[in-house]
């Protein structure tokens, strides 16, 4: 029975990751680049919900809806003014301007907020806490059904809007080939700062629910990049649904390695990653980016 807990486990964790690997995966479908800034912008998002949480004396919930918008904003901000220019200089320039972008944010955090390690845990109570036990050695978290459930609906919103509307059709054109796009009226440059504001508030949202589950500092992002990037890759690049798929495989892998050897937690979600990378989707992912 505890086999069977920890693969429940593991299915709640796998939707954090595929929260976190959301944004990661829309950017890189829309304009076909990793942002390594993706974590560190999910750790500034769970610091803002923080400190409006903390000043104005409300939930973290409320706090993040006044969040949001502002990481909309810095989003399509930072695709006007940052990666706009990056993209025009190659495939290497816009990993080498996120990279920097990335370390800034990370130290101003450090210097705003300090390394002490903070979480939202304890202000929603037994939310994050709490659980249904269904026998003494399974149990279901109640954060981890709402997280679940969270990823699922932004993953399945992201979807109807690729799919359903309008600008999804634009987005899909755009992503194909940006020059005839613009041949038939497309902005590619304003599909791709609403793309990247997108990306980033659900990067904020997922920054938020690390901090509802576990704790977090200035230093978090990179861990939470390596996570999101592992679950995209195992679910395919640019596909939605694969990466709910990959989150999944990456925390059930994780929660079987701790079941085994607390100290196997994270080197088992690692060594999937490898193997799927060493097997035949590694080898497309290869020829595609040789091809881009």
């Amino acid at each position: 029975m505890s086999w069977i807990n920890a693969l429940v486990q593991g299915l709640f964790l796998g939707g954090l990751y595929a929260l976190f690997a959301c944004g990661l995966s829309l950017l890189f479908g829309v304009m076909r680049i990793i942002n390594l800034a993706h974590g560190d912008l999910a750790v500034l998002g769970a610091f803002g919900v923080w400190w409006v949480s903390d000043r104005a004396d409300v939930s973290p919930f409320l706090a993040l809806l006044a969040v949001l918008p502002v990481m909309l904003a810095l989003g399509y901000a930072l695709q006007r003014t940052v990666l706009a220019r990056s993209l025009r200089g190659g495939e290497l320039t816009p990993l080498l301007t996120t990279f920097g972008l990335a370390i800034v944010l990370q130290n101003a955090l450090l210097q705003i907020f300090s390394p002490d390690v903070r979480s939202l845990g304890p202000s929603v109570g037994s939310l994050s806490t709490g659980s249904w036990k269904i026998t003494d050695q399974l149990s279901v978290p109640y954060l981890g059904v709402l997280i679940l459930a969270v990823a699922v609906g932004v993953l399945g919103a992201l979807q109807f809007l690729l799919q359903r509307t309008g600008f999804g059709r634009e987005m899909r054109a755009t992503a194909q080939d940006p020059d005839t796009a613009a041949l038939v009226g497309v902005p590619a440059a304003s599909v791709y700062a609403r793309a990247a504001a997108i990306a980033v508030a659900v990067a904020a949202l997922a920054g938020t629910f690390l901090a509802l589950h576990s704790t977090f500092d200035a230093s978090s992002g990179p861990t939470q990049l390596v996570f999101a990037f592992e679950a995209v890759v195992i679910g395919g690049l640019g596909s939605l649904w694969g990466t709910l798929t990959g989150g999944v495989v990456l925390g059930i892998a994780q929660t079987l390695g701790a079941q085994i050897d607390p100290q196997y937690s994270i080197l088992a979600g690692h060594l999937v990653f490898l193997v799927i990378l060493a097997g035949p989707r590694g080898r497309f992912i290869a020829t595609r980016r040789a091809h881009a």
